[in-house]
């Protein structure tokens, strides 16, 4: 884990690892959204802004994010919260898991921002402004794997380990 973080210049290039991938802008927004899928679990991941991103497994269960400087990881039952703490010597990660009411508000903002996305795409506001491959394919593809992460019964992953 890098132990300083800075604003990305190219988000979508980074996510290279990602296959396919693709960066839009909603409306005429300032802000793009970059999305990819990970080819080796086809889990999806969805970059709303720098402080907030989702990580998905091919079922649509949530399994990481970073929302508002906190890491987020499954516990398969709620969600860790990790704070970062630094010294002049090391980086270390506190964590805490979410209580009940914490976890379902967690939840419903992820659940209303991902359908504010979908509804976006259905409404044709939604400007493809680079894909890995044709975006109109991997802009479906995504909208069908964000639908997926909706309609989850179990809307985490099971546990992370490590």
């Amino acid at each position: 884990m890098a132990r300083h973080e800075a604003d990305r210049e190219d988000l979508f290039a980074e996510l290279a690892a990602l296959c396919p991938r693709i960066e839009v802008r909603v409306d005429d927004g300032e802000q793009t959204v970059c999305a990819g899928r990970r080819e080796s679990t086809g889990g999806w991941s969805l970059y709303l802004t720098p402080d907030r991103v989702y990580h998905f497994d091919a079922e649509g269960r949530l399994r990481r994010a970073y929302v508002e400087g906190f890491l987020y990881r499954s516990e398969g039952e709620t969600l860790s919260r990790l704070r970062r703490e630094r010294s002049a010597a090391e980086t270390s990660l506190l964590r805490a898991d979410l209580e009940p009411e914490e976890l379902t508000a967690f939840l419903a903002v992820m659940r209303a921002q991902i359908e504010a996305f979908v509804t976006a795409i259905d409404g044709n506001r939604v400007q493809t402004l680079r894909a890995s491959s044709g975006a109109e394919s991997v802009l479906v593809q995504l909208k069908v794997a964000l639908e997926l992460a909706l309609r989850s019964r179990s809307p985490l992953a099971p546990a992370l380990r490590g």
